[in-house]
């Protein structure tokens, strides 16, 4: 383990001691448990994921209209007055 200095506010170092007690650890694991909660989140994935990820939607799903990569907006707007009109 490294040890390491930190500075944070008094709101945050009173939740911090706060869950330390309701917990009975140490403050320093709290702070162990909050970044590894934050780095195992959807928060930090990995850009080339996002990017497979994205790349992987290609040809995926078929609208049958040969121009809605011009008119995609135009679109969007039909089914939003459908879905609006469908909702009254």
């Amino acid at each position: 383990m490294k040890r390491t200095q930190i500075q944070i506010t008094d709101k945050q170092y009173n939740y911090l001691k706060k869950i330390s007690s309701e917990k009975n650890i140490s403050l320093a694991e709290v702070v162990r448990e909050a970044i590894s909660l934050y780095s195992s989140s959807t928060i930090l994935v990995d850009q080339d994921l996002k990017i497979k990820d994205a790349l992987s939607l290609i040809g995926k799903y078929k609208s049958g209209k040969k121009d809605i990569s011009i008119k995609h907006d135009d679109y969007i707007e039909e089914e939003l007055e459908e879905e609006s009109k469908s909702n009254k």
